[in-house]
Formats: structure tokens, sequence, C-alpha cells
């Protein structure tokens, strides 16, 4: 029987940016699930604070070299890697110099959240799709973790549905304490038309809010995670109300077991109901 391929989609992993819940479930899962016989790929945003020549990052020529248009601008894809050997594990970065050379992540020095975070957010997803797309690996189960990476369940639903790569696959998305005030650009569902989305789809985006945007990824999801507490209360009531299945929070001690059964039940819930 083929190994289920997991696909994690990763806000923070430490060691890369300081150390943090969500970074540290980011370097502790992947591996975890791996030694649980699973196959995996870990993707996260190189932002510009990540030292390179410390981290060994280094450029994929063979996967680079797209251009993604966002709002009638191209931005070139750059693709990077590293390894953590101790962990016999490889983390793919999604690399572009309009979004992530500055030597922040999500806030400028003051503290303010940078005005593109829907761009770079956009651009990361679609990144992270169609370098995975070039791999020609198709994942059994996406796992998603952080708001940053929260449009990656509507964009595999709604846009890569019918792709060979993406038509079986299963997504998770954990909710943690990461929320931002007030919401990310207004004409953030224009920047997002491709083909294959109506503008009346798009509109789940007009009012993108910290707690619209998690909406819109537990819709999408095939499964739900808390992955920290607390979490905020009208994402954590709407997520208990979907319906969708739903991992409580697990501390360090139980997580990777934890999320590996719930992977396990998500995959076999979902394969049944197919049949």
């Amino acid at each position: 029987m083929e190994k289920p391929k997991v696909l994690f989609v990763q806000q923070e992993i430490s060691p890369y940016l300081k150390e943090s819940h969500m970074g540290h479930i980011g370097r502790y899962l992947p591996q975890g699930i791996q030694e649980r016989k699973k196959e995996i790929r870990t993707f996260m945003p190189r932002f510009g604070c990540i030292n390179e020549r410390r981290n060994q990052l280094h450029e994929v020529i063979r996967l680079s070299g797209m251009n993604l248009v966002i709002d009638n601008t191209d931005h070139p894809l750059i693709i990077k890697v590293a390894s953590i050997q101790s962990a016999r594990m490889q983390i793919y970065f999604i690399d572009n110099e309009d979004f992530f050379q500055r030597k922040f992540t999500l806030t400028n020095k003051s503290g303010k959240y940078f005005d593109d975070n829907d761009e770079r957010a956009i651009f990361f997803t679609r990144g992270v799709i169609e370098t995975v797309k070039k791999l020609g690996w198709a994942p059994s189960l996406v796992h998603c973790n952080g708001w940053f990476t929260s449009l990656m369940p509507f964009y595999l639903k709604e846009v890569f549905k019918d792709n060979p790569v993406f038509s079986e696959t299963k997504v998770v998305y954990s909710i943690y304490n990461d929320g931002f005030p007030g919401h990310l650009s207004l004409d953030m569902f224009k920047k997002m038309k491709t083909k294959g989305l109506g503008s009346e789809i798009l509109e789940k985006y007009a009012d993108p809010s910290f707690e619209n945007i998690s909406k819109v990824a537990i819709d999408y999801a095939d499964g739900i995670i808390i992955g920290e507490e607390p979490v905020n209360a009208e994402v954590e009531k709407y997520a208990r109300e979907s319906n969708k299945p739903l991992l409580e929070y697990h501390g360090r001690d139980t997580y990777i077991d934890a999320y590996n059964q719930f992977y396990d039940e998500i995959l076999v819930t979902e394969t049944v109901l197919e049949q």
C-alpha cells in the first residue's frame, strides 16, 4: 500500500524564525509524521529575516522561473530549499523580491501590519500549489498552519479541484491565536481573480478580516484542529458549529500522535463517503 503523502504549509518554522508555539509545531510535527511512516513535504515563506547563509538555503533552479500575476503585475516565483539534517527533512521556501526581501515577517519595525499582506498570502499560496504541481507530488492531505496559509483550502477546493495532483486531496486547517487587527486590503478579492473563479465566489473575501478569512478556510477544510489555547472565540465557535471533524487542543507530549490519528480518520472517512 502506498504511503499517505502529507503536505505541510506553514506560516512559521523553527529555527528559521524566532521560537514560537506555531514554529515549534512547524519544526517537529512533519518530522514526527515522517517517523510514523508517512511521506512529507514542507513549505514556508522565505521571510527576509531568515539568514540564508547560516541556514544554508539555496535556490532550486528547476522549480523557479515561473511568474505569478497578481493585480495585473508579474511576480517571479523563486523556490529555495534547506535541510534539517537531524530530522532528515527538507524545507521548501517560497521567495520573491517584491514580497519577501524586507527584514520582517508580517509587520514592520513599529509593529504595523504590511499593507500588501493580502498579496503576499496570495503569492505564497499559489507559489506552493505551482511548486507541488511541478514536483508532480500528489498530496493525500494538506495541513495548513497560520492565517497566512488560510487561502490554501479555498484555492485547492475551488480552482484546483479537478487538477489530477489535487483532485483527491483532503485539507486540514489549524486555528491559532494569530489574529490581526482590522482587515487585509479590501481589494483582496479582486487580486485573487484567476481562471475558474467567478465574482460571486470571490465575494467571500469582500471583508477580509482575520475572523472572515478563517471562516472561509474552515468552510473549505475537511477537518479542523485547535492548534493552541486560547484562540479567537468567534472563529472557534464557527469551527465547532461547522459539523466538520474537529480535533481538540493537544500539548507537546501528545499532539503528534493525535494529529497522525486525525489525519488517518480524515482520509479513511472521506474515502468511505466517496465509495
